[in-house]
């Protein structure tokens, strides 16, 4: 009987081994499963970070306008290779045309150093911020420390880069554009002699990316020191006190100067009569067709 009761214990405390071996088993395949997922998941989230949902091609974005104070506004141009980033261009026009911001800070002209006491010129600055894009893709970890546009995520840059920053999220967002029709650089042409009302008009252009991104339409006289753009500003030109049209000379070009840049197209401005008049820009009722003359003249295509 007792050799019985001891049989009975040993099956008993054999079964209960297996029985705990069977429970840990699982266990074991859990962990081991969790970690593949989180290694997966983890792959994933680094491809997409790099860009791979972008489509090859050139992405391109100005700002609207130019600024009151300083006469610049932004330009964004980012090359996209295999679902990558690789290069930016951040740069800018002004208003009145001519160098790019970037050659302008370049010849030493834009002086940012000099009278603004910063730590380098804009265009290493603008450099910096290119090379961080291109590094990480994009600005989504860039810390914009306060409503200017600072940001403290890059060592040695201390101009605003909000601008920029919104310019790349813009152009990207938009899809690729390619790259105009224009040669890059600036242009510019004048009459060349002064015309029966005395003055020598002349057009002024910045292109960036075969995209004209800044125009600028005014003149000279031989009777008076100020450009034409000046003389209509001050009073000096008249058109609607004594010419009685619906707004200055200067507003008027402006409205020609926006259209062509808009259209970047000389056949956007259709003209209705041989001395140069167009109904296709409203609120213009100036002689336009020598403004396209000059852009003609000065422009040069691909």
């Amino acid at each position: 009987m007792r050799k019985l009761l001891s049989l009975l214990l040993v099956l008993v405390m054999m079964s209960s081994l297996f029985i705990g071996c069977a429970k840990n088993e699982p266990a074991v395949e859990e962990t081991t499963a969790a970690e593949t997922t989180t290694v997966a998941d983890t792959t994933s989230a680094d491809t997409t970070a790099a860009g791979g949902a972008l489509a090859d091609g050139i992405y391109f974005a100005t700002q609207p306008t130019f600024d009151a104070e300083s006469g610049w506004k932004e330009v964004a141009t980012i090359t996209v290779e295999n679902g990558k980033i690789v290069t930016a261009d951040w740069n800018g026009a002004n208003v009145a045309a001519g160098k790019d911001k970037k050659t302008t800070s370049k010849d030493g002209e834009y002086n940012m150093v000099a009278y603004g006491k910063a730590q380098s010129e804009w265009d290493v600055q603008a450099g910096l911020v290119e090379a961080y894009l291109v590094e990480n893709q994009s600005f989504d970890g860039l810390n914009l420390s306060d409503a200017e546009g600072h940001t403290d995520s890059i060592t040695g840059v201390s101009i605003h880069v909000s601008a920029f920053v919104n310019l790349v999220n813009e152009a990207l967002a938009a899809g690729p554009v390619g790259t105009g029709k224009y040669v890059d650089g600036t242009f510019f042409a004048e009459d060349a002699d002064y015309g029966d009302s005395g003055w020598k008009e002349n057009a002024s252009f910045t292109v960036i990316n075969g995209f004209v991104v800044a125009a600028n339409w005014n003149g000279t006289s031989n009777a008076t020191d100020k450009d034409k753009k000046t003389a209509s500003i001050d009073g000096d030109y008249g058109m609607v006190s004594i010419g009685k049209a619906s707004s200055e000379w200067h507003e008027q070009a402006a409205l020609v100067e926006g259209f062509f840049v808009d259209s970047q197209d000389f056949d956007a401005i259709t003209l209705t009569d041989a001395e140069g008049h167009t109904d296709a820009i409203t609120g213009v009722s100036i002689h336009v067709g020598n403004f396209i003359e000059l852009a003609k003249k000065a422009l040069k295509l691909r």
